[in-house]
């Protein structure tokens, strides 16, 4: 019982993209518009609060008196509406309390890192670096190390893991990291969505409209949760087509509004 050398390096090009990824992209938004530290951290705390903390409270009530599970449409409806309901609602929020001492697009570009480069590490980058652990272990010969002192439970979970990573076409490894480009992507156009909706002028609009887009990005990986979309290739063709059109409308939206706010300052100084 052996996890191919192929799976673990795999495994580990998808942790270093999970986790090299926002810094890398911090590093470039920093140099080239500014980007700070404090906007990063509240989008790294938001999305703990709001996602792990909150919206994983509230899904414990439903679920535990509703079998939506049982119920595919109820299911991707409020999977895919919650998590753009909290999520959005956390960008605002946060947006609000930045603007009194923060400004500029690397403001809401800095958040969205944080926001989604939390989101990267937590799912994806400490999932694969413990996945890779276990490998390793096996692959030594030491899985009793592991297993040895674990509750009966506990030891089929890891079992059960371990089955999953035998089974898993190593290829499939990277998957989780091309996802993850996907999902900042879409992290950072909304970001800035959101950005503009709390720092323009009559755009407060574009926070429900964040909203909507959010819980339509999420339809493909809750439909597979629940069976309605059973390949993969699917889901992550859908996820980056949606990537593509969301960043593609953050920069229509960033080009429109900052043109907007120079009409304004200039309709300001021509008053004096």
């Amino acid at each position: 019982m052996q996890v191919s050398v192929v799976s673990i390096l795999c495994m580990a090009l998808s942790a270093l993209i999970a986790i090299g990824l926002p810094v890398v992209l911090f590093v470039v938004f920093y140099n080239t518009y500014n980007a700070r530290i404090v906007p990063m951290l509240m989008g790294a705390a938001g999305f703990v609060l709001f996602v792990m903390v909150l919206e994983r409270s509230l899904h414990l009530m439903v679920f535990s008196s509703i079998a939506l599970a049982e119920k595919p449409v109820l299911y991707i409806m409020y999977g895919s509406l919650m998590a753009g309901l909290f999520e959005e609602t956390a960008r605002f929020l946060s947006f609000a309390i930045l603007k009194r001492k923060y400004d500029g697009i690397g403001t809401g570009l800095a958040y969205g890192i944080g926001h989604g480069g939390i989101e990267s590490i937590l799912l994806v980058g400490l999932a694969m670096i413990n996945t890779i652990l276990l490998s390793i272990t096996v692959n030594a010969g030491n899985l009793d190390t592991i297993t040895g002192g674990l509750r009966a439970d506990v030891a089929a979970q890891v079992n059960a893991q371990l089955h999953t990573v035998l089974t898993t076409p190593a290829h499939l490894f990277l998957v989780s990291g091309l996802e993850r480009v996907f999902a900042i992507s879409i992290q950072l156009a909304l970001s800035v969505a959101v950005f503009y909706a709390v720092y323009g002028k009559h755009t407060a609009w574009l926070y429900p409209c964040a909203i909507l887009a959010h819980a339509l990005f999420d339809v493909p990986a809750a439909a597979m949760q629940v069976g309605v979309i059973k390949n993969m290739v699917v889901v992550e063709a859908l996820t980056g087509a949606g990537a593509v059109v969301s960043i593609l409308i953050a920069i229509y939206i960033h080009k429109k509004i900052r043109t907007q706010f120079l009409y304004d300052m200039l309709d300001k100084i021509s008053l004096f």
